[in-house]
């Protein structure tokens, strides 16, 4: 075999070689696994495989997210990044003999369906005298580590924060000096980035107001939060009328930065020390679903399945006067529409939302959950499936089932003076200041087609109450 120059092959010995298999990690900096990789051979093949179990029940803007991130990680490794498409047992094993590589590295995936298809490209590696090595997760902490002194998991909040602190995390990765990307390696899923206007192109189904992608969008928002928001974080993160979030969920989720990225510039301050909590909720539900995995689709605390609920023609009007925006309650109609335009909520506004589906029409979590899962571009399943429980009453609060957010006085307390509800629902721009958000109480508050209420929320909180009696243990 020649060696690239064409002159005779004495004394040549061809490049050895190692697989990065990117996942829910799109960048480069901050990286054990792509270090590991770059240190283990001569060549690093940079594989990204699109499995269409993953692809086929992602929303529009999960989609079209994860086609820009990946267009912006091929682009800062100068067009190497290999797309594959399949099943990930076969074709990362198919890759890893065809580069010949005698290991795959990545990022350990502690998710439900992601811990089982790891298993089994790792047997299929194996099969082909190679390995799968996990190095680094998502999360600063990886699920499992943190645990009670008995050696059984956290189900609340509070002591998982104060035992994660206490575990502490490492510093961020140092990013490789230099990468030698292996060329030569074809792609079959080229259309999968093509540009847009292209027929693989799924912009004309995308909500308009999408966040940038990739690592450079996620530490530019990062440095644009770290700098002008953070500091009065712990006062506005409640408010969407205002920026005062830090709007990472989506860099998160899709890996484009780590968390300790973040962690490792937070101070002491009480902004920071907030920041820093809300940071752990995304590590304790993941701990959460790593030891319990089937909450991602069923209840943690099963007896809530016994719950009476509702179903049938009238309940699915409502549900999808829930997921229109035309519920006929300002704050919950604002959120639904923003999710609809922008593929994203306001973290205040989606337990209002949640609450309202669950607690105002007697609908299962799992319909809402599933709803924002498509919608979403930031969607995870731990912190979904989670924080929908969390506000159902039927996961980790300690005292769930009495917390029925009004829908009314919550809009009132965190958007009062309407801002939010007028960006997102036209027929209520008339009305100035808190009008907004009670416009049964204007002379012309339903002058330009806004919805009357669909339901009494008096009657269905008293209504929640009495079926939650039902269940409740003596």
């Amino acid at each position: 075999m020649p060696n690239p120059s064409g002159t005779p092959n004495v004394g040549w010995v061809a490049p050895t070689r190692s697989v990065i298999w990117f996942r829910r990690d799109l960048r480069l900096a901050d990286h054990p696994a792509l270090n590991e990789a770059v240190a283990a051979a001569d060549e690093v093949v940079p594989l990204f495989v699109v499995d269409p179990r993953l692809w086929d029940i992602a929303g529009p803007p999960r989609r079209d997210h994860l086609r820009r991130s990946l267009e912006s990680l091929n682009s800062s490794m100068d067009g190497a990044l290999v797309l594959r498409q399949g099943d990930p047992a076969l074709v990362v094993a198919d890759v890893a003999r065809e580069v010949g590589a005698a290991s795959v590295y990545v990022s350990a995936d502690y998710g439900p369906y992601g811990a089982s298809r790891d298993q089994a490209v790792e047997h299929a590696l194996d099969a082909v005298g190679a390995a799968l090595v996990r190095t680094g997760s998502p999360y600063a902490v990886a699920p499992g580590r943190v645990r009670k002194n008995d050696d059984t998991p956290y189900r609340v909040y509070s002591p998982f924060y104060r035992a994660w602190v206490t575990h502490g995390w490492r510093a961020p990765a140092a990013r490789p000096a230099s990468i030698n990307w292996a060329s030569g390696v074809d792609s079959d899923t080229d259309t999968f980035i093509a540009p847009a206007g292209s027929s693989t192109h799924v912009e004309a189904e995308m909500p308009p107001g999408l966040p940038e992608a990739g690592e450079g969008a996620a530490l530019a928002r990062w440095h644009h939060f770290r700098d002008t928001v953070l500091d009065n974080y712990a006062d506005d993160r409640n408010r969407p009328d205002i920026d005062g979030s830090s709007r990472l969920s989506v860099h998160l989720k899709y890996g484009e930065i780590h968390p300790r990225t973040l962690l490792a510039e937070l101070g002491d301050s009480k902004s920071h020390e907030v920041f820093r909590k809300e940071l752990a909720w995304r590590e304790f539900y993941a701990d959460v679903l790593h030891h319990a995995p089937e909450t991602a689709r069923e209840y943690l605390r099963p007896e809530f399945a016994a719950m009476p609920y509702d179903s049938g023609p009238d309940a699915d009007a409502k549900l999808n006067a829930w997921r229109e925006g035309r519920t006929g309650y300002p704050i919950v109609d604002a959120g639904m529409r923003q999710l609809l335009r922008e593929g994203w909520m306001h973290n205040r506004v989606r337990m209002i939302v949640a609450s309202f589906l669950v607690k105002d029409l007697h609908l299962e979590w799992q319909v809402g959950a599933r709803w924002f899962m498509r919608q979403l571009v930031d969607g995870d399943i731990a912190s979904n499936s989670h924080g929908w429980q969390w506000t159902a009453g039927c996961g980790t609060d300690a005292a769930p089932y009495f917390r029925i957010f009004n829908p009314i006085t919550q809009g009132l307390r965190f958007d009062p003076d309407g801002d939010y509800v007028r960006r997102y629902v036209n027929e209520l721009g008339h009305l100035a200041g808190a009008r907004a958000h009670e416009p049964w109480d204007a002379p012309d508050g339903y002058a330009h087609g806004y919805p009357e209420r669909i339901v009494d929320h008096s009657v269905e909180r008293a209504e929640s109450l009495a079926r939650y009696a039902l269940i409740k243990q003596p």
